[in-house]
Protein backbone atom coordinates (compact mmCIF):
# COMPACT_ATOMS: atom_id res chain seq x y z
CA UNK A 1 0.00 0.00 0.00
CA UNK A 2 1.51 3.53 -0.95
CA UNK A 3 1.39 5.68 2.04
CA UNK A 4 -0.22 9.13 2.59
CA UNK A 5 1.80 11.90 1.15
CA UNK A 6 1.44 14.84 3.65
CA UNK A 7 2.63 18.09 3.34
CA UNK A 8 3.54 19.90 6.79
CA UNK A 9 4.29 23.31 6.59
CA UNK A 10 5.13 26.04 8.99
CA UNK A 11 8.03 27.59 10.44
CA UNK A 12 9.24 24.95 12.18
CA UNK A 13 8.36 21.77 11.11
CA UNK A 14 10.60 19.22 12.40
CA UNK A 15 9.03 17.49 15.47
CA UNK A 16 5.34 17.16 13.61
CA UNK A 17 6.93 15.66 10.26
CA UNK A 18 9.44 13.46 12.67
CA UNK A 19 5.84 11.97 14.24
CA UNK A 20 4.57 11.66 10.95
CA UNK A 21 6.99 9.86 9.75
CA UNK A 22 7.32 7.39 12.37
CA UNK A 23 3.85 7.12 11.64
CA UNK A 24 4.66 5.34 8.30
CA UNK A 25 3.12 9.00 6.40
CA UNK A 26 5.79 10.37 3.21
CA UNK A 27 6.21 13.97 4.03
CA UNK A 28 7.04 16.78 2.60
CA UNK A 29 7.74 19.54 4.37
CA UNK A 30 7.74 23.31 3.49
CA UNK A 31 10.39 25.20 6.54
CA UNK A 32 11.75 27.85 7.15
CA UNK A 33 15.07 26.17 8.80
CA UNK A 34 15.92 23.03 6.58
CA UNK A 35 17.52 21.64 9.55
CA UNK A 36 19.17 18.24 9.37
CA UNK A 37 16.91 15.88 11.00
CA UNK A 38 14.27 17.12 9.05
CA UNK A 39 15.69 16.61 5.96
CA UNK A 40 16.79 13.12 7.59
CA UNK A 41 13.07 12.28 7.99
CA UNK A 42 10.86 14.50 5.17
CA UNK A 43 10.68 12.54 1.22
CA UNK A 44 11.35 16.45 0.20
CA UNK A 45 12.05 19.59 2.22
CA UNK A 46 11.53 23.28 0.25
CA UNK A 47 13.07 26.16 3.11
CA UNK A 48 10.61 29.01 2.59
CA UNK A 49 12.58 32.52 4.05
CA UNK A 50 12.23 35.81 2.86
CA UNK A 51 15.56 37.24 0.93
CA UNK A 52 16.99 39.91 2.97
CA UNK A 53 20.80 39.84 4.31
CA UNK A 54 21.84 37.86 6.68
CA UNK A 55 19.33 35.19 5.80
CA UNK A 56 16.32 36.23 5.99
CA UNK A 57 13.57 34.63 7.98
CA UNK A 58 10.46 32.27 7.23
CA UNK A 59 7.46 33.95 5.35
CA UNK A 60 4.01 32.42 4.70
CA UNK A 61 3.54 33.66 1.32
CA UNK A 62 7.29 32.09 0.50
CA UNK A 63 6.08 29.13 1.93
CA UNK A 64 2.56 29.70 -0.52
CA UNK A 65 4.76 29.72 -3.20
CA UNK A 66 7.54 26.63 -2.31
CA UNK A 67 4.08 24.28 -2.03
CA UNK A 68 2.52 25.26 -5.23
CA UNK A 69 3.96 22.76 -6.88
CA UNK A 70 3.71 20.02 -4.45
CA UNK A 71 1.71 17.01 -5.12
CA UNK A 72 -0.03 15.75 -2.12
CA UNK A 73 -3.17 13.90 -0.66
CA UNK A 74 -3.22 15.78 2.25
CA UNK A 75 -2.03 18.87 4.69
CA UNK A 76 -1.36 20.50 7.58
CA UNK A 77 0.04 23.39 9.17
CA UNK A 78 2.16 24.56 12.32
CA UNK A 79 2.94 28.09 13.29
CA UNK A 80 2.50 30.60 12.19
CA UNK A 81 0.01 29.48 10.07
CA UNK A 82 -2.85 29.80 12.67
CA UNK A 83 -2.67 33.99 12.08
CA UNK A 84 -2.86 33.55 8.43
CA UNK A 85 -6.50 31.84 7.67
CA UNK A 86 -6.73 32.91 4.20
CA UNK A 87 -2.85 31.35 3.84
CA UNK A 88 -4.26 27.83 4.90
CA UNK A 89 -7.47 28.15 2.80
CA UNK A 90 -4.59 28.20 -0.28
CA UNK A 91 -2.51 25.57 1.22
CA UNK A 92 -6.09 23.35 1.37
CA UNK A 93 -6.38 23.19 -2.26
CA UNK A 94 -3.63 21.31 -2.21
CA UNK A 95 -5.11 18.05 -0.67
CA UNK A 96 -7.64 17.33 1.89
CA UNK A 97 -6.79 19.41 5.16
CA UNK A 98 -6.23 17.80 8.10
CA UNK A 99 -6.38 20.64 10.66
CA UNK A 100 -8.72 23.64 11.93
CA UNK A 101 -10.41 25.58 9.01
CA UNK A 102 -9.92 28.88 8.19
CA UNK A 103 -13.54 29.90 9.67
CA UNK A 104 -12.66 28.07 12.89
CA UNK A 105 -8.83 30.17 13.31
CA UNK A 106 -10.65 33.59 12.53
CA UNK A 107 -12.92 33.04 15.38
CA UNK A 108 -10.36 31.29 17.98
CA UNK A 109 -8.01 33.75 17.28
CA UNK A 110 -10.34 36.58 18.08
CA UNK A 111 -8.72 37.53 21.97
CA UNK A 112 -12.22 39.29 22.87
CA UNK A 113 -14.16 36.46 21.44
CA UNK A 114 -11.84 34.34 23.69
CA UNK A 115 -12.23 36.21 26.61
CA UNK A 116 -15.59 36.48 26.33
CA UNK A 117 -16.78 32.61 25.71
CA UNK A 118 -14.60 31.60 28.92
CA UNK A 119 -16.31 34.36 31.13
CA UNK A 120 -19.21 33.42 30.16
CA UNK A 121 -18.63 29.80 31.31
CA UNK A 122 -17.66 31.18 34.42
CA UNK A 123 -14.01 30.08 33.76
CA UNK A 124 -10.93 32.30 34.41
CA UNK A 125 -9.32 35.03 32.01
CA UNK A 126 -7.04 37.91 31.95
CA UNK A 127 -9.19 41.57 30.59
CA UNK A 128 -8.71 42.33 27.11
CA UNK A 129 -9.03 46.02 25.62
CA UNK A 130 -8.59 46.84 21.98
CA UNK A 131 -7.91 50.25 22.82
CA UNK A 132 -5.91 52.02 25.93
CA UNK A 133 -7.90 52.77 29.17
CA UNK A 134 -8.54 56.04 30.44
CA UNK A 135 -5.76 57.61 33.00
CA UNK A 136 -4.99 56.75 35.89
CA UNK A 137 -5.16 52.78 34.75
CA UNK A 138 -4.67 50.52 37.28
CA UNK A 139 -4.31 47.76 36.11
CA UNK A 140 -0.96 46.52 34.33
CA UNK A 141 -1.17 45.69 30.75
CA UNK A 142 1.01 44.06 27.98
CA UNK A 143 0.85 45.12 24.34
CA UNK A 144 0.24 42.11 22.03
CA UNK A 145 0.22 41.43 18.45
CA UNK A 146 -2.92 39.92 17.16
CA UNK A 147 -0.40 37.84 15.05
CA UNK A 148 1.05 36.47 17.74
CA UNK A 149 3.76 33.35 18.50
CA UNK A 150 5.96 32.29 20.35
CA UNK A 151 6.37 35.66 22.66
CA UNK A 152 7.69 37.41 19.74
CA UNK A 153 6.38 41.85 19.85
CA UNK A 154 5.23 41.05 23.53
CA UNK A 155 5.75 44.67 25.31
CA UNK A 156 4.46 45.95 28.30
CA UNK A 157 2.36 48.43 27.76
CA UNK A 158 3.40 52.11 28.63
CA UNK A 159 0.38 54.19 28.58
CA UNK A 160 0.78 54.66 24.70
CA UNK A 161 -2.07 53.86 22.07
CA UNK A 162 -2.73 50.94 20.78
CA UNK A 163 -0.63 50.07 17.79
CA UNK A 164 -2.36 48.97 15.10
CA UNK A 165 -3.30 45.26 14.67
CA UNK A 166 -2.04 44.89 18.88
CA UNK A 167 -4.63 44.82 21.59
CA UNK A 168 -3.63 45.40 25.73
CA UNK A 169 -4.01 41.57 27.72
CA UNK A 170 -4.24 41.89 31.44
CA UNK A 171 -0.67 41.11 32.84
CA UNK A 172 -1.09 38.35 35.25
CA UNK A 173 2.16 37.51 37.55
CA UNK A 174 2.29 33.69 37.82
CA UNK A 175 3.77 30.46 36.50
CA UNK A 176 3.46 30.07 32.55
CA UNK A 177 2.15 26.81 31.25
CA UNK A 178 0.19 25.14 28.09
CA UNK A 179 -2.39 22.34 28.07
CA UNK A 180 -2.30 20.68 24.65
CA UNK A 181 -5.01 18.35 23.74
CA UNK A 182 -6.94 16.66 20.95
CA UNK A 183 -10.52 17.54 19.52
CA UNK A 184 -12.72 16.38 17.23
CA UNK A 185 -14.84 19.54 17.41
CA UNK A 186 -16.95 18.62 20.37
CA UNK A 187 -15.03 17.06 22.85
CA UNK A 188 -11.55 17.66 24.02
CA UNK A 189 -9.23 14.86 25.38
CA UNK A 190 -5.84 16.88 27.26
CA UNK A 191 -2.86 15.22 26.45
CA UNK A 192 -0.51 16.85 28.90
CA UNK A 193 -0.13 19.53 31.05
CA UNK A 194 2.93 21.03 31.40
CA UNK A 195 5.28 24.37 32.47
CA UNK A 196 6.41 26.54 29.77
CA UNK A 197 9.94 28.25 29.73
CA UNK A 198 10.27 32.06 28.68
CA UNK A 199 12.35 34.54 28.73
CA UNK A 200 14.76 32.43 30.41
CA UNK A 201 17.95 34.21 29.81
CA UNK A 202 19.96 30.56 30.51
CA UNK A 203 18.63 29.70 26.73
CA UNK A 204 19.41 33.04 25.27
CA UNK A 205 15.88 34.23 25.05
CA UNK A 206 14.35 37.67 25.41
CA UNK A 207 11.79 38.88 27.47
CA UNK A 208 8.68 37.19 26.89
CA UNK A 209 10.34 35.12 24.13
CA UNK A 210 9.10 31.33 24.35
CA UNK A 211 12.15 28.58 24.57
CA UNK A 212 10.60 25.34 25.99
CA UNK A 213 8.22 23.43 28.16
CA UNK A 214 8.96 21.07 30.85
CA UNK A 215 5.93 17.85 31.29
CA UNK A 216 5.25 16.40 34.09
CA UNK A 217 4.67 16.81 37.63
CA UNK A 218 1.71 19.43 37.28
CA UNK A 219 -0.87 19.53 40.56
CA UNK A 220 -4.04 17.68 39.96
CA UNK A 221 -6.45 20.89 40.19
CA UNK A 222 -4.22 22.80 38.28
CA UNK A 223 -5.04 20.17 35.69
CA UNK A 224 -8.43 19.62 36.12
CA UNK A 225 -9.37 23.12 35.20
CA UNK A 226 -6.71 23.20 32.50
CA UNK A 227 -8.91 20.17 31.19
CA UNK A 228 -12.23 21.99 31.51
CA UNK A 229 -10.93 25.43 29.23
CA UNK A 230 -9.95 22.80 26.79
CA UNK A 231 -13.19 21.03 26.47
CA UNK A 232 -15.40 24.29 26.76
CA UNK A 233 -12.79 25.91 23.62
CA UNK A 234 -13.10 22.83 21.71
CA UNK A 235 -17.15 23.07 21.74
CA UNK A 236 -17.33 26.79 21.57
CA UNK A 237 -14.92 26.92 18.63
CA UNK A 238 -15.46 23.17 17.15
CA UNK A 239 -11.68 22.70 17.47
CA UNK A 240 -10.31 19.49 15.44
CA UNK A 241 -7.06 17.84 15.82
CA UNK A 242 -4.11 18.20 18.26
CA UNK A 243 -4.03 21.80 19.95
CA UNK A 244 -2.70 24.09 22.26
CA UNK A 245 -3.63 26.81 24.96
CA UNK A 246 -1.11 28.85 26.96
CA UNK A 247 -2.19 29.90 30.62
CA UNK A 248 -0.59 31.47 33.35
CA UNK A 249 -1.10 30.09 36.91
CA UNK A 250 -2.05 32.52 39.66
CA UNK A 251 -2.64 30.86 43.07
CA UNK A 252 -3.35 27.29 41.27
CA UNK A 253 -5.72 28.82 38.67
CA UNK A 254 -4.97 29.06 35.05
CA UNK A 255 -5.72 31.97 33.42
CA UNK A 256 -5.42 30.92 29.33
CA UNK A 257 -3.69 33.59 27.48
CA UNK A 258 -4.35 32.23 23.76
CA UNK A 259 -4.97 29.09 21.72
CA UNK A 260 -2.50 27.69 19.10
CA UNK A 261 -5.33 25.80 17.04
CA UNK A 262 -2.42 23.36 15.79
CA UNK A 263 0.41 21.81 16.71
CA UNK A 264 2.49 22.64 19.30
CA UNK A 265 6.46 22.28 20.33
CA UNK A 266 4.89 20.89 23.57
CA UNK A 267 3.52 17.79 21.63
CA UNK A 268 6.44 16.32 21.22
CA UNK A 269 7.48 15.72 24.83
CA UNK A 270 3.98 14.28 25.05
CA UNK A 271 5.16 11.63 21.91
CA UNK A 272 8.40 11.24 24.21
CA UNK A 273 7.40 10.38 27.54
CA UNK A 274 4.44 8.46 26.63
CA UNK A 275 5.01 6.73 23.17
CA UNK A 276 1.86 8.62 21.68
CA UNK A 277 2.20 9.21 17.95
CA UNK A 278 1.15 12.55 17.88
CA UNK A 279 0.81 12.66 14.47
CA UNK A 280 -1.51 10.21 14.15
CA UNK A 281 -3.52 11.29 17.02
CA UNK A 282 -4.22 14.54 14.85
CA UNK A 283 -5.33 12.87 11.79
CA UNK A 284 -7.84 10.47 13.71
CA UNK A 285 -9.11 13.53 15.72
CA UNK A 286 -9.85 15.31 12.52
CA UNK A 287 -11.65 12.57 11.39
CA UNK A 288 -13.50 12.47 14.36
CA UNK A 289 -11.87 9.68 16.51
CA UNK A 290 -10.22 10.52 20.05
CA UNK A 291 -8.12 8.71 22.21
CA UNK A 292 -10.28 6.77 24.90
CA UNK A 293 -9.12 8.62 27.50
CA UNK A 294 -5.32 10.85 28.75
CA UNK A 295 -2.42 9.28 29.13
CA UNK A 296 -1.40 7.75 32.36
CA UNK A 297 0.70 10.04 34.83
CA UNK A 298 4.23 8.29 35.02
CA UNK A 299 6.78 9.53 37.05
CA UNK A 300 9.67 12.19 36.78
CA UNK A 301 9.66 15.15 34.43
CA UNK A 302 10.89 15.31 30.82
CA UNK A 303 11.75 19.04 28.90
CA UNK A 304 12.61 20.61 26.01
CA UNK A 305 14.85 24.11 25.77
CA UNK A 306 15.49 26.10 22.54
CA UNK A 307 18.71 27.68 22.38
CA UNK A 308 19.40 30.37 20.95
CA UNK A 309 22.83 32.51 19.73
CA UNK A 310 23.87 34.84 21.73
CA UNK A 311 25.80 36.32 19.46
CA UNK A 312 26.50 35.79 15.99
CA UNK A 313 27.87 32.17 15.29
CA UNK A 314 28.88 30.13 12.13
CA UNK A 315 28.23 27.00 13.15
CA UNK A 316 30.47 23.50 12.67
CA UNK A 317 30.68 20.09 11.95
CA UNK A 318 26.91 19.13 13.75
CA UNK A 319 26.33 15.67 12.00
CA UNK A 320 27.41 14.04 14.92
CA UNK A 321 24.09 15.60 16.62
CA UNK A 322 22.11 13.41 14.59
CA UNK A 323 22.86 10.16 16.99
CA UNK A 324 22.38 12.05 20.00
CA UNK A 325 18.56 12.11 21.34
CA UNK A 326 19.23 15.03 23.46
CA UNK A 327 19.68 17.72 21.05
CA UNK A 328 17.70 18.05 18.08
CA UNK A 329 16.53 20.59 15.17
CA UNK A 330 20.14 20.84 14.23
CA UNK A 331 21.16 23.21 11.77
CA UNK A 332 23.71 22.41 9.19
CA UNK A 333 27.76 22.50 8.82
CA UNK A 334 28.79 25.93 7.85
CA UNK A 335 25.25 27.67 8.49
CA UNK A 336 24.89 31.82 9.83
CA UNK A 337 23.02 31.93 13.05
CA UNK A 338 22.09 35.78 13.63
CA UNK A 339 22.35 36.74 17.28
CA UNK A 340 18.84 35.77 19.15
CA UNK A 341 17.97 33.29 16.29
CA UNK A 342 17.59 29.47 17.45
CA UNK A 343 20.30 26.97 16.98
CA UNK A 344 18.87 23.97 18.00
CA UNK A 345 16.35 22.29 20.72
CA UNK A 346 17.95 20.49 23.63
CA UNK A 347 16.27 17.44 26.01
CA UNK A 348 16.80 16.31 29.48
CA UNK A 349 14.61 13.99 31.57
CA UNK A 350 15.00 14.77 35.57
CA UNK A 351 12.52 13.54 38.68
CA UNK A 352 11.37 16.80 39.19
CA UNK A 353 10.79 20.19 37.50
CA UNK A 354 13.19 21.41 39.10
CA UNK A 355 15.98 19.52 38.51
CA UNK A 356 14.96 18.99 34.86
CA UNK A 357 15.09 22.50 34.37
CA UNK A 358 18.68 22.55 35.51
CA UNK A 359 19.68 19.69 33.48
CA UNK A 360 18.16 21.53 30.49
CA UNK A 361 20.50 24.85 31.55
CA UNK A 362 23.59 22.28 31.48
CA UNK A 363 22.86 20.84 28.15
CA UNK A 364 22.21 24.30 26.86
CA UNK A 365 25.19 25.12 28.18
CA UNK A 366 27.05 22.51 26.77
CA UNK A 367 26.03 23.25 23.36
CA UNK A 368 27.36 26.99 23.72
CA UNK A 369 30.67 25.39 25.13
CA UNK A 370 30.90 23.52 21.52
CA UNK A 371 29.99 26.89 19.84
CA UNK A 372 32.42 29.02 21.57
CA UNK A 373 35.21 26.42 21.04
CA UNK A 374 34.94 26.43 17.88
CA UNK A 375 34.90 29.87 17.36
CA UNK A 376 38.55 29.70 19.55
CA UNK A 377 39.94 27.80 16.74
CA UNK A 378 39.20 29.55 13.94
CA UNK A 379 39.98 32.62 15.26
Amino acid sequence: MTPTRVLVAGVSTRGFAESAARAGYDVLAVDGFGDLDLRACARAVLVARTEEPGGGRFSVPAALRAAGDVACEAVCYVASFENHPHAVAVLARRGTLWGNPPAVLRRVRDPVRLARALTAHGLPAPAVRLSAPRPPARTRWLVKPRASGGGSGITPWCGRRVPARSYLQQWIAGVPGSVVFAADGRRAVPLGVSRLLAGDRAFGAGPFRYCGNILGGADAGLAAIAGRIAALVTREFRLVGVNGIDFVTRRGVPYPLEVNPRYTAALELVERAHNLGIFETHARACAGELPESPPRRRPGVIGKAIVYARRNVVIGDTSGWLEDESVRDIPSPGQRIRRGHPVCTVFAHAPDPAACHAALVRRAGAVYQEIEARERRIA
